[in-house]
């Protein structure tokens, strides 16, 4: 049960790009952008997106589904070992996908509003739980920065205890990863792919630089939704 739980659509994360079934397990295709890839130039280059969304996406999505009829194969065939060896490429794969797909949410080109400080309550929030959004954005980058080799850093929503909390994760690990109660608001891609072609190994620059594209829309239509 656990192992169909994980795969799906639920679990997949806000049922994004899912797509076709393949014999009962939910596939995912890649998500259009809702702006062009040069949209959001100077902070992040048309080349970087091209590559980021066709090629590296794209790649998250083949392997997640591959892995999915391996699975059901296994399955029907009882082999358990390999049941429990495809998990790992359905979590690094799945979570590839579902991190992805919460990121382009993140941004936006700033003549569509993007670097504009998040209002209403998800901005009251922000100013309660870290001081102002000058200190938030301070952490985030900082936590960012310090990630060894590549990973995610992340502003979330522990809906226990309706606090905001600034994670990070290892390679595609999504945020429930460090625990189911956590909700993914804002993720801020630090793999080298993200940023490698534009800003080199300079990491912080990119850092600094991606705020001026970032969009609070979706980050505050979760918060309103699981905060009411």
């Amino acid at each position: 049960m656990a192992l169909r739980t994980l795969i799906t659509r639920k679990s997949l994360g806000l049922g994004l790009g899912v797509s076709q079934s393949v014999r009962g397990l939910q596939t995912v295709s890649l998500p259009d952008l809702p702006y062009d890839y040069g949209a959001l130039e100077p902070a992040i280059s048309g080349e970087i997106m091209k590559l980021h969304h066709q090629k590296h996406h794209q790649t998250y999505i083949t392997n997640y589904n591959k892995a999915l009829e391996q699975l059901h194969e296994a399955m029907e065939k009882g082999d358990s070992s390999t049941v429990v060896k495809l998990q790992s490429a359905i979590k690094f794969n799945g979570g590839g996908h579902v991190n992805h797909s919460i990121f382009w949410k993140n941004l936006t080109p700033v003549h569509e509003g993007g670097g504009e400080p998040p209002k209403g309550s998800l901005g009251w929030a922000i100013d309660t739980h870290f001081g102002s959004m000058e200190a938030l954005v301070a952490k985030i980058n900082s936590e960012g920065a310090a990630v060894q080799g590549s990973g995610w850093v992340w502003l979330g929503l522990d809906k226990d205890l309706k606090k905001l909390v600034v994670e990070t994760t290892a390679n595609q690990d999504p945020l429930v990863t460090k625990g189911p109660n956590l909700v993914p608001l804002l993720g801020i891609d630090v793999w080298e792919h993200a940023y490698y072609l534009q800003y080199k190994n300079v990491r912080p620059d990119y850092l600094k630089n991606v705020w001026k594209v970032i969009d609070w829309k979706y980050a505050s239509e979760v918060y309103e939704k699981e905060c009411p």
